[in-house]
């Protein structure tokens, strides 16, 4: 297969997560590390420092699947004391029997599981591990990623001071090289794509993957009626990114019923492909949307759906400001990850059309981000900003807006400019 073949051609880059998942090694019986097709989960728990120490089986070896279904006793007392499972979502009714042995002995580290499919979403999975697992996301690479850095945007750092200017001091210090930011949208971060040698190896990898994850994925989780159908229904849910999602409508656009318009929204949530921003959930004087707005985990794969194939298409295409906000939000998400308190990323629309990209909600904070794709920043295009700050003074002091620019700029006393390429 195209997908497999091209995972080991590429250097091992570090990732921003593989701390967090040590440490929760260390606190917890089981982990369970989650994420769409080749983000690298894989590669990731290879390359733990802890690695060593734990039996490797992986549920792609079909002899090995076969012991898990027949026999799943017996497939675990092939891993020892301590063991990495990969791809558990192909076996559900083992995770009865990694509980089993879970209670049996609590001792932390027990199990290291990978999925990709989200095992809470899954109709087939009756068992969650509730209470003896702690479930971690694996996203895409972010930029630093890809440049070998193994770090993630710098949100904690804005969030860290309560004034505009502050962000400023605190980011400006620091050297910006400025990143052509629809280059990064056209390769994504799906490591094979992203650290492809060229468009066309990239486009086919991509093909690819959309042809895997139809043929395997998705026979395994559900019954698709009609495979042509629901490939329809991901190319026009690409044209609705950073967009209110709409089951009815799309549905209606796809020639579907809104039952199979839900089922398949959900198959895609389900494997990852999809996520679902939700609303600002605080209302005072103003009247919120509260439908969720739908995003791609992956802005290489969404071009690829759009046939959006190199720069020329995508500067002329009414989807370049959309796959960079997408951008921003994989970033954002690929931090939230990594940090240890609550975090929630969400927007805010009033009715009357008012709206805000994001707002990240951390330790009682609310901060409210805009993404422009130009180099210049409208007066104009501060005015919902202001009015989020002025309803929610007391949990948002300033604002951001990113945009493409070299370094940190002061665009009102409230509202701080952050070059976009910083936070993708």
């Amino acid at each position: 297969m195209i997908i497999i073949h091209h995972m080991n051609n590429y250097q091992y880059r570090p990732r921003a997560l593989s701390r967090v998942v040590e440490q929760a090694l260390r606190d917890h019986p089981v982990v369970v590390l989650v994420g769409a097709r080749q983000t690298g989960k894989t590669t990731l728990v290879q390359h733990l420092p802890s690695a060593d120490r734990r039996v490797y089986l992986s549920l792609d070896d079909l002899d090995l699947l076969a012991l898990a279904e027949q026999r799943p006793a017996d497939f675990l007392a092939r891993a020892g004391r301590s063991a990495t499972i990969d791809e558990i979502q192909r076996v559900p009714a083992l995770l009865h029997e990694i509980k089993r042995e879970v209670d049996r002995s609590r001792r932390r580290g027990r199990f290291l599981l990978t999925g990709s499919a989200n095992l809470l979403l899954m109709r087939t999975v009756s068992e969650s591990l509730s209470g003896r697992a702690v479930y971690i996301n694996l996203y895409p690479f972010v930029a630093a990623e890809r440049r070998g850095e193994g770090t993630v945007p710098p949100w904690s750092d804005v969030l860290a001071v309560r004034r505009a200017a502050a962000v400023v001091d605190r980011l400006g210090a620091e050297s910006t090289k400025r990143i052509d930011w629809r280059r990064v949208v056209l390769t994504g971060g799906m490591p094979p794509a992203a650290l492809a040698r060229s468009a066309r190896e990239r486009a086919s990898w991509f093909g690819g993957y959309v042809q895997t994850y139809l043929e395997r994925d998705l026979r395994e989780l559900s019954q698709v009626s009609s495979i042509p159908d629901f490939r329809r229904l991901m190319r026009l849910a690409v044209h609705r990114v950073g967009q209110l999602l709409n089951q009815s409508e799309l549905g209606r656009d796809a020639g579907m019923s809104q039952a199979t318009t839900h089922r398949y929204i959900n198959l895609l949530e389900t494997t990852f492909q999809v996520h679902r921003v939700p609303a600002f959930a605080v209302n005072r004087s103003r009247r919120l949307i509260k439908s969720p707005k739908l995003y791609w985990t992956d802005t290489g794969l969404a071009a690829h759906l759009a046939d959006i194939f190199d720069l020329a298409t995508l500067r002329s295409s009414p989807l370049g400001g959309a796959l960079l906000e997408n951008l921003v939000l994989a970033g954002l998400r690929a931090w939230a990850g990594t940090v240890t308190r609550a975090t929630q990323i969400t927007y805010w629309r009033t009715a009357g059309g008012s709206e805000v990209d994001f707002v990240v909600e951390a330790g009682g904070r609310a901060l409210p981000v805009e993404v422009k794709s130009g180099t210049r920043v409208r007066t104009a295009a501060l005015r919902h900003i202001d009015m989020f700050l002025d309803e929610y003074s007391d949990r948002a002091p300033f604002g951001v807006v990113l945009f493409d620019t070299g370094e940190p700029v002061m665009l009102t006393r409230r509202i701080v400019g952050l070059p976009v390429g910083r936070f993708i």
